[in-house]
């Protein structure tokens, strides 16, 4: 798995709205997320609703990638029915982009910084994860660190990938 502190890998994927996204090009040197999911996977289930949190907690200034290890049907199906606004680029079927980044499980998140080095990088789903995206998220854009997954909210505290 890529380790903190790399560059990340560049690559070029087309997303499920038919646009090509490149890193580091598309990323316009601005901090960037990039979400590794499949469209079976019952943890990216419980992930999704806190990174749309996360979008919607820092609207502008960094950049959200959803890389789906699914073909191109499943992954808009998956992301209409999970309300992914955001790039949702497919990986499938030559997995080019996840041999290199290596994700451990699904979810993978890896956290890039405006200069494209990996500042954080988890896999699975744990809500201290979530909130601690954000927190470094607003970090990069220096803004008013939000907790985007509370306690209490019904949904387990830990999921593995």
């Amino acid at each position: 798995m890529l380790e903190t502190g790399a560059l990340a890998p560049h690559f070029t994927l087309l997303g499920i709205d038919g646009k090509e996204y490149s890193l580091p090009k598309d990323a316009a040197a601005q901090p960037t997320l990039l979400v590794f999911f499949k469209t079976t996977c019952g943890t990216c289930d419980t992930a999704f609703p806190y990174v749309n949190r996360l979008r919607e907690a820092y609207p502008e200034s960094w950049q959200l990638w959803a890389i789906a290890q699914d073909p191109p049907r499943e992954a808009a199906e998956y992301a209409h029915k999970h309300g992914m606004h955001y790039p949702v680029l497919v990986d499938a079927p030559d997995y080019s982009v996840s041999r290199v980044y290596d994700p451990a499980a699904t979810p993978t998140f890896f956290l890039n910084d405006a200069k494209g080095r990996t500042v954080f990088t988890t896999h699975g789903f744990a809500k201290d994860d979530m909130n601690q995206l954000a927190a470094l998220i607003a970090d990069l854009l220096e803004a008013e660190p939000l907790i985007i997954a509370p306690e209490n909210d019904g949904k387990p505290a830990f999921k593995p990938g």
